[in-house]
């Protein structure tokens, strides 16, 4: 409960992810916890974290952008392609089809890129709009970033 709230939520998420916590213990331990120094924050914490999150820099993204006032994306939401196949961004805002994909060091790989272009192509014919976020960008310009996803949802009907 004291560490910064990004760094805190991506632990927490790994631990949804593998199962080694979940939903009504993190509840059980911040109602426990509520009138206890760092109760309140803790469980203000508890409700950033989410078990579909694959990666700490995709838990990083995730709570900064809702830290920058976004609507709360969702991860690993299904997409389901004329083809019947199935993708499924790392973060997406359904109701705008508007998708973010977080690229670390292994998609440089060309055979990755390729892939990843593939899979992009796909989402794009099925109609969806998407961002690709670097580390790099993640940690250099945040707030560049932030606006495009504003620009891109606003396009999509979204109204703050």
């Amino acid at each position: 409960m004291w560490l910064e709230p990004v760094q805190a939520v991506g632990i927490i998420d790994a631990m949804l992810r593998q199962k080694l916590v979940d939903r009504a213990g993190l509840e059980a331990v911040a109602r426990a916890n509520t009138g206890r120094p760092g109760g309140r924050r803790a469980e203000w914490v508890f409700g950033l974290a989410d078990a579909g999150a694959q990666s700490p820099p995709e838990s990083q993204l995730r709570v900064r952008l809702i830290l920058a006032g976004l609507p709360r994306p969702v991860t690993q939401h299904p997409v389901l392609l004329a083809t019947g196949r199935i993708l499924h961004p790392d973060l997406s805002w359904p109701e705008y089809r508007v998708a973010v994909e977080h690229d670390g060091l292994w998609h440089s790989d060309p055979d990755q890129i390729h892939l990843d272009r593939q899979r992009l192509n796909l989402l794009v014919t099925a109609g969806w709009r998407v961002l690709h976020v670097t580390s790099r960008r993640l940690h250099r310009d945040f707030p560049g970033l932030v606006r495009e996803v504003r620009t891109a949802l606003a396009a999509a009907g979204w109204h703050r």
